[in-house]
């Protein structure tokens, strides 16, 4: 087969290990990813796996986590799949205090995706993880026949160091409860795009790594303050408060008058009857912090552009355990419950 073979869409022999899937790693991942190694064996050697060498006096713990993309449209208003699964990955490190220093990345494509989708993705997932400055170190690839995949699934894993892993139980009465942005941004942004709505609004996902934002807090005194955090995905703020009073069978009271929110996301979910606060966030996170450091904590998340709406929504109590309360616009109070799922499938 000529080595200047350029085709368009992808076939099952892109994902059969052969010439054309080495053509492919050659042509569209290797240029991308394998300039750089943080182990003896790296991405560039094709080998089974990859060696990862910690920092020069490095201290702290190991934080792996993984996760698995499928979004509709595979391309949606302020980004697409390849930052989507840059950002998920980074994001699940940073909120349990880890500098990401590697990730992994499996690509489940469909017979017949155009390659140039492919190469667009790509460049959005290396475009990504060079705001953290983290390298790929090794990935797979598999072709699915037309009809068993729709257009394309990546998996990743994310490893990073932590000087202290933070989990999202460590909530303590009197805690103050942070959201640090605008919250339905991602969920509502891909609801608009799809076809069957045909919706037009300037509404943007806010999908971003974080750790950028994370990392002066981290590095800074106020980190022992910091008892848990959690990024809102997959069933919003809500599921994401939800878990985090059950795991440590505090409640957790929220005013929903201080949740940060942008007009054209409430607009969009008044008009479709689905609640903001279910719907997955890309950029966002819940950070649970001691009262006395709340305030510095803002500070510091507001210096960053993507924490610039930061803001204190609520506080930890031991009134009703395993709940979360919402203190209502309109002056009521009610129990926030968990959701059933995602109103919005195939949202990340």
């Amino acid at each position: 087969m000529s080595p200047d073979r350029k085709d368009t869409h992808i076939t099952p022999l892109h994902g059969a290990g052969g010439e054309l899937m080495g053509e492919l790693l050659e042509r569209l991942i290797l240029p991308r990813f394998g300039k750089e190694a943080v182990g003896r064996i790296g991405l560039d050697a094709l080998d089974d796996g990859a060696t990862i060498a910690l920092p020069e006096g490095e201290t702290g713990e190991l934080v792996l986590t993984t996760d698995s993309h499928v979004v509709k449209p595979i391309f949606f208003p302020g980004g697409d799949i390849g930052r989507l699964a840059a950002a998920g990955t980074i994001n699940d490190l940073a909120v349990m205090g880890a500098r990401p220093i590697a990730l992994t990345l499996a690509a489940i494509i469909e017979e017949g995706f155009p390659i140039p989708d492919l190469e667009r993705i790509i460049e959005s997932f290396a475009a990504a993880l060079e705001e953290v400055d983290a390298p790929v170190v090794c990935g797979d690839t598999k072709v699915m026949p037309a009809g068993d995949v729709d257009g394309i699934v990546l998996n990743t894993t994310g490893l990073g160091i932590a000087r202290h892993a933070i989990s999202d139980a460590g909530l303590r009465p009197g805690d103050r409860v942070l959201l640090t942005g605008s919250i339905g941004d991602h969920g509502m942004a891909l609801l608009a795009a799809r076809e069957e709505f045909s919706l037009s609004t300037r509404l943007e996902s806010d999908v971003a790594p974080i750790w950028p934002m994370f990392a002066p807090l981290l590095e800074s005194d106020i980190c022992e303050a910091i008892h848990a955090m959690k990024d809102p995905t997959r069933g919003g703020l809500a599921a994401a408060l939800n878990e985090m009073a059950r795991k440590s069978s505090t409640c957790i009271e929220i005013e929903e008058t201080r949740i940060p929110m942008r007009s054209a996301a409430r607009g969009l979910s008044e008009l479709l009857g689905i609640s903001p606060l279910e719907v997955a966030n890309e950029g966002k996170a819940v950070v649970i912090v001691a009262p006395e450091a709340a305030e510095a904590a803002l500070r510091v998340l507001r210096e960053h552009p993507l924490g610039a709406d930061a803001a204190i929504v609520g506080t930890v109590t031991e009134e009703y355990p395993t709940r979360v309360i919402l203190d209502t616009e309109v002056g009521g109070r009610r129990f926030l419950d968990m959701p059933l799922g995602d109103p919005v499938p195939r949202i990340c």
